[in-house]
């Protein structure tokens, strides 16, 4: 592994790229089981020849703004964008009133629905738990647009 990442440091030197090690994220995966064994601290990645820059595994990374987890479950991505889509459709519904429909659609369209449809070809096949999460943040959309209470229930097929 330490080869590789040297032999990519020489490809992106002469590119002019640098690798940046504080971006730099290790994810081991595998079975549980398998985990289970693998002890993390003796897995350290050196990034350079002197030992001088090394990174440790951690138990999330981030690629192209999606996080995995070990076991590749999509769970802590749903979490961690369920919460971001509250949290807009929290402020949208302070200035709803101030609004039309339209204007909310748009602003729920471009803070919410655009941030659960990045990646959505990830989820196929997840589980439920995975997909429920983003339906309760398309039908809390729905009723910010559409001012409806809480306990409507609004179903939208993605």
């Amino acid at each position: 592994m330490e080869k590789c990442i040297a032999d990519m440091k020489g490809w992106m030197a002469s590119n002019r790229l640098k690798l940046n090690p504080d971006k730099t994220e290790v994810l081991w995966t595998g079975s549980s089981k398998r985990l289970m064994q693998l002890n993390l601290s003796d897995h350290v990645l050196n990034l350079d020849s002197q030992g001088s820059c090394t990174v440790t595994p951690t138990n999330s990374a981030r690629l192209l703004g999606v996080s995995t987890t070990p076991d590749l479950s999509l769970q802590q991505h749903a979490l961690l964008v369920s919460s971001r889509c509250f949290r807009q459709l929290r402020q949208s519904r302070s200035v709803r009133r101030l609004l039309d429909v339209k204007s909310v659609a748009t602003l729920v369209h471009a803070f919410v629905s655009n941030r659960v449809d990045y990646c959505c070809s990830l989820l196929a096949g997840s589980l439920k738990v995975v997909t429920d999460r983003f339906q309760r943040v398309l039908n809390a959309a729905a009723r910010v647009v559409l001012t409806l209470g809480n306990m409507t229930e609004v179903y939208i097929t993605p």
